[in-house]
């Protein structure tokens, strides 16, 4: 038996039901036994040292390179045990991990360097998988962020309707032919949204050629092919300027050192009466650097930013900050229903990749939801304008918005809405 692991399993687990079979057959149960039981068995005494060495990164790549299993439970509930075994629900760094997380930090701005082909390759890695991976888990307009779940009972695809039409509510779009920029644009639903229900111009821009080629597919199937234009580009190299401008999971990418980049690009794309959205992955607490397995295997060159990294940004750009939301555990939510779907059609994805991938993307969702459920992760949403009189002086407007937005949508199902731009045609 592997004494350290031992004891640093019991001084992080102090509640709970888990048991741990070491690499040589000897058993231990830590918590209590109270709980739901989870059982993780170490096939090899290399992943328990790499295990107690560095939590962080070495839990998930021995998961997913077979060094350890999961005999009863799943990795949601083993993390679960993890982050609330402590009596004050919160895991306990070792000096050690401490000492890895100031290294880390050190260095974290040539990690997230993202010049424009680094940029590209990054976006590559992740938004480049085959696309019928991500129709497993996703919702049918493919949305790869954060939901906005009005109700508990909200499903993922209502939630995922209720993200758009929150975010289109704050873009104040008052007039149809409005001109948009979707900065990091996906797979297009969020600019098909807008040119669909408000009579918007849209130009969506990505680095990924799968996104790129269903976008456009997606806008001539719908015919919004002249409402809606995607191009592989990236956000430093537009030279337009526009009424709105709309950014939704993109930021996390952009990498600090690029920070004023982005927003002096976005005010200068922005025209003087122009309204932007930006809704990001952020933290709660200080600056810190992206967690190394998420960061390898994952999102390469991605950072979810504390406040004060952006806000100071975001002043010397020139841009008002016109409002400020926090959704707090809306993405634990959505991260809950992507990982239910994708574990559902598990088979499914071993088929298109293989078991080691399946395990990757299993402690990839797991721990994200965690990481919005028990630890220091929101989402930030931020109004920006050169103009402060750009937006309405109180928050009604929002709530109107999103009444309207569904009339339309309904509107729209039924195959009744026609834009002033639309009657030519």
């Amino acid at each position: 038996m592997n004494r350290i692991l031992d004891r640093f399993i019991a001084t992080i687990v102090r509640k709970g039901n888990l048991t741990l079979t070491f690499a040589d057959g000897t058993r231990r149960t830590y918590g209590g036994g109270t709980g739901k039981p989870v059982h993780i068995r170490f096939n090899t005494s290399k992943a328990e040292w790499l295990v107690v060495y560095n939590p962080e990164y070495y839990l998930g790549e021995c998961y997913g390179d077979g060094g350890l299993d999961i005999v009863e439970g799943d990795m949601y509930d083993l993390l679960e045990t993890v982050f609330t075994g402590n009596p004050d629900g919160e895991f306990e760094y070792k000096p050690w991990m401490k000492l890895f997380a100031k290294i880390r930090y050190a260095f974290r701005f040539f990690k997230e360097y993202n010049f424009a082909q680094r940029s590209r390759k990054n976006v590559q890695h992740h938004y480049d998988l085959t696309g019928a991976l991500y129709d497993l888990f996703l919702d049918g307009d493919r949305q790869y962020s954060c939901a906005y779940f009005e109700t508990p009972d909200t499903d993922l695809e209502e939630a995922q309707l209720a993200k758009k039409r929150h975010i289109a509510a704050k873009m104040v779009m008052n007039r149809p032919g409005l001109s948009v920029l979707d900065i990091g644009c996906g797979w297009g639903g969020m600019a098909l949204y807008l040119a669909r229900n408000l009579g918007a111009k849209v130009k969506g821009v990505t680095l990924s050629d799968e996104q790129l080629a269903i976008a456009r597919k997606r806008a001539e199937d719908g015919g919004l092919k002249d409402d809606v234009r995607f191009d592989l580009q990236d956000y430093r190299h537009v030279e337009e300027k526009f009424d709105r401008i709309v950014s939704v999971g993109m930021f996390e990418h952009v990498g600090r050192p690029f920070y004023d980049t982005y927003f002096k690009k976005s005010a200068q794309l922005l025209k003087k009466d122009g309204v932007m959205l930006m809704h990001t992955i952020g933290r709660t607490d200080v600056p810190s650097t992206t967690n190394p397995f998420i960061e390898k295997y994952i999102f390469p060159g991605g950072y979810m930013p504390a406040l004060s990294e952006v806000m100071p940004a975001i002043e010397r750009s020139g841009l008002k900050i016109t409002d400020i939301e926090i959704l707090r555990l809306h993405y634990a939510e959505t991260l809950k229903a992507w990982r239910k779907r994708f574990m559902a059609r598990r088979e499914e994805a071993k088929a298109l990749y293989d078991e080691k991938f399946c395990r990757i993307w299993e402690f990839y969702l797991a721990s994200s939801e965690s990481a919005f459920r028990w630890q220091n992760l929101v989402i930030f949403q931020f109004q920006l304008a050169h103009d402060q009189e750009a937006v309405p002086l109180t928050r009604d407007y929002i709530q109107s918005s999103e009444n309207c937005l569904r009339q339309t949508e309904q509107k729209q199902q039924a195959g009744s809405v026609r834009f002033p731009h639309e009657a030519a045609e």
